[in-house]
């Protein structure tokens, strides 16, 4: 699984940190360091940190249900 974080919209808020602590880290208060390549056991952890990240900094390629996105949700489609 690949993560990629954008630095350049990373506010550090930490929540990812929170959520996968073995994945994300704070390196002092705003900067954020990662791995990114996190083990497969760390699926639902990362799902929730892409998910919670309030400037969708994250991009995680790999999350079943998550078809390689950003931290937004995903969009409902029109059931017509």
């Amino acid at each position: 699984m690949r993560l990629v974080v954008d630095l350049n919209k990373c506010q550090g808020y930490a929540q990812c940190a929170f959520l996968a602590p073995d994945v994300f880290a704070m390196h002092g208060e705003e900067s954020l360091i990662y791995n990114p390549r996190a083990d497969e056991g760390q699926r639902e952890r990362l799902a929730r940190a892409v998910a919670a990240c309030p400037v969708q900094a994250i991009t995680a390629d790999g999350l079943d249900g998550m078809g390689g996105s950003t931290a937004s949700a995903p969009e409902a489609s029109d059931a017509r």
